[in-house]
């Protein structure tokens, strides 16, 4: 069985600029990929695990968000990183979904194709909801980062962020994975 680190996109390895859809406004927070890089070398297989209800809002299209994903691929293939999959819920938050967090059907998903070991595995995530997809899928720890939304969510959720691991960004998530 396989390690991995699951990772929330938006305000985790990327600003949230609010509905990205956009190569030209997509910008990958200082550090991520030396992080992953790292997270790589020891063994983790990588998965970005994304809501993406512009989709279903009719902000975007698919194509838009799979433009995103291949430069987001290619920024990370030039710091010798290659995620394993992406999985993407494009249903908005009333819609019926499969994936959609704080499901962790991605994460079994992931378990049953890739052979990886939940109970050794992490959720790195900066809003409530990918905390609660780890935990639904249990994962031996689920971290906040606090780019994003996750500082105010520190500060607005403290009993619900109590069972999890709080670190100021992702190069922060990855040391602390790296240190178990």
């Amino acid at each position: 069985m396989k390690r991995a680190v699951f990772l929330d996109r938006d305000g985790v390895i990327n600003e949230d600029r609010c509905y990205i859809h956009r190569v030209e406004d997509f910008v990958v927070v200082p550090g991520v990929g030396p992080a992953l890089r790292r997270l790589q070398a020891a063994g983790f297989l990588l998965f970005i695990v994304t809501n993406q209800s512009g989709i279903g809002r009719g902000y975007y299209t698919v194509e838009d968000m799979h433009r995103v994903h291949a430069h987001l691929e290619a920024l990370l293939a030039r710091a010798g990183v290659t995620l394993s999959k992406i999985y993407f819920a494009p249903e908005a938050p009333e819609q019926p979904s499969r994936g959609r967090k704080p499901s962790p059907q991605y994460l079994f998903d992931a378990r049953d194709e890739f052979g990886v070991d939940l109970g050794e595995s992490f959720m790195v995530g900066d809003k409530l909801i990918d905390l609660e997809c780890g935990w639904n899928a249990g994962v031996k720890q689920s971290l906040l980062v606090r780019t994003g939304y996750g500082a105010a969510v520190e500060r607005k959720e403290p009993a619900k962020v109590a069972r999890a691991v709080v670190v100021d960004d992702l190069p922060a998530a990855a040391e602390w994975i790296l240190g178990r």
